[in-house]
């Protein structure tokens, strides 16, 4: 897993994940959550990254393998750092149980990843990067880490407020040129 740079204010330490992104996406859940994401995916959420119900998130990925997942838990909102990544969406999500999951898509819920979270509305943020590499990886060096699709979460509490797309990548239609 690649490190994260430029977390310039994010003084947390991460939790490393590797999930497996089965149909584009990963899952962030309250713990007593029964989401249902099976209609949430239409045409714009698909071009956000970003499906959301009402106890649980589900981020786009640009990849239907595995993905590089580092969750931060934090105090407050970190700064925005949003050049250092390709794609980065934020949502509230409400962590009643006080417990956030973070899974991919067809993992074992009883088995995913646990965090303790204050109880109640939680915002997260969702930054992605090393996009392009992802989408059109060389096939000769399979499995590198260059190739790995990164997805940082960052959560923290704070009161409920819309879904914002802070800044959007667009998959090119065919493999750049070089």
């Amino acid at each position: 897993m690649l490190p994260f740079p430029g977390s310039r204010d994010d003084a947390s330490v991460a939790t490393n994940l590797e999930l497996f992104a089965d149909y584009f996406q990963i899952h962030i859940l309250d713990e007593d959550s029964d989401s249902d994401f099976s209609d949430v995916w239409t045409e714009q959420t698909v071009l956000d990254g970003l499906g959301v119900t009402e106890g649980g998130l589900a981020i786009g990925t640009d990849v239907n393998f595995t993905v590089a997942v580092a969750v931060h838990l934090l105090t407050d909102q970190p700064s925005d750092d949003s050049d250092d990544f390709d794609h980065v969406v934020e949502a509230s999500l409400n962590v009643s149980s006080g417990r956030l999951v973070v899974l991919g898509c067809t993992d074992d819920f009883d088995a995913a990843a646990r965090f303790d979270m204050p109880a109640g509305w939680t915002r997260i943020r969702a930054s992605r990067r090393g996009l392009a590499a992802a989408a059109f990886p060389d096939l000769d060096c399979e499995d590198e880490p260059e190739d790995t699709e990164e997805v940082r979460l960052q959560a923290w509490p704070a009161p409920y407020s819309e879904p914002h797309i802070t800044k959007r990548w667009a998959r090119p239609d065919a493999e750049p040129l070089s």
